[in-house]
């Protein structure tokens, strides 16, 4: 079941003062399939919180589809949905625990004290239940919006940058929330620039650059493009210096590794090691990161 399905989404601004216009989105398609977590990667400006904000409603679009659970543009479709903003502001007289009761008293839901503490200590602010969110760090009110996303119990969970301002502890922890929610059948969407961490989490991403969607896969579908190397490791030739014609070697001890670039010089050096009697240990492409192939299609 498609979760999101967004056809030809355009979002225009216009300045009424200047009577010009910018285009933010630009015919948008994208889709994302009950149970995935979703990374939505793109430089600053490339349209991601506008494109999250128009799936919430929180942003008008200028023309296109956005299906929710399979219904256009539903507003009780969004009553499943959790959203964490890029910036997220919450009133800061209260406390955390009364922001997540308020939060949770939107979705019909009376939750004890008891039950509010288990919420906090998921993310480590179960000892600041008391304390007004105005003297909370960029870090705590962080990790306390990723609470208030999916008090409700949303089927659908939307953040924006929510590993933003965190230590690399607090990062740790909100990923492994992210697993844990949608081991629990959430699907996640989510934008980041972190991209190690989209890297380690993700089923899918779609890369978005002037606001179209310039790729879309796993993230081995889309590493696998960008195979930076192949490195042969063989051993039992005496003479193994020589291969060094077809790409960069190193030999240690009886071991040698060779680098080369294509796959047809793979198969001619593979082909020489066994007829010169000697052993293929490993053969092995050597991809590129993420964040490697991101700059690359950006450059590009």
């Amino acid at each position: 079941m498609k979760i999101l399905d967004i056809e030809s989404l355009v979002k225009v601004y216009r300045s009424p003062f200047l009577m010009k216009k910018s285009i933010g989105i630009d015919g948008l398609d994208m889709e994302i399939e009950e149970g995935e977590i979703y990374g939505l990667l793109g430089p600053n400006g490339a349209g991601k919180t506008t494109t999250l904000k128009m799936i919430t409603g929180l942003l008008k679009k200028t023309s296109g589809n956005i299906r929710l659970f399979g219904e256009l543009d539903p507003l009780q479709a969004r009553r499943r949905i959790g959203f964490l903003p890029e910036n997220p502001s919450f009133y800061p007289h209260l406390t955390g625990g009364e922001m997540v009761r308020f939060y949770a008293k939107l979705y019909n839901i009376n939750l004890s004290r008891e039950e509010i503490e288990k919420k906090l200590a998921l993310v480590g602010l179960e000892k600041v239940i008391d304390k007004r969110i105005g003297g909370y760090s960029k870090g705590m009110i962080q990790r306390i919006g990723f609470i208030q996303s999916f008090v409700g119990d949303p089927d659908f969970v939307i953040l924006d940058e929510p590993l933003s301002g965190l230590d690399p502890l607090g990062r740790r922890e909100i990923k492994d929330l992210i697993v844990e929610i949608n081991r629990k059948g959430k699907t996640v969407l989510f934008s980041s620039h972190i991209l190690s961490d989209v890297e380690a989490i993700c089923d899918r991403v779609g890369i978005i650059i002037k606001g179209k969607m310039k790729q879309v896969g796993s993230i081995n579908d889309i590493l696998k493009r960008d195979v930076r190397y192949i490195e042969i490791e063989f051993e039992g030739l005496k003479d193994s210096e020589k291969f060094e014609k077809y790409g960069k070697i190193i030999i240690e001890g009886g071991v040698s590794f060779l680098r080369i670039k294509s796959e047809k010089t793979r198969d001619k050096v593979i082909k020489e090691i066994i007829k010169k009697r000697g052993k293929i240990i490993s053969v092995i492409p050597v991809k590129s990161t993420l964040e490697e192939h991101f700059m690359k299609a950006i450059n590009e």
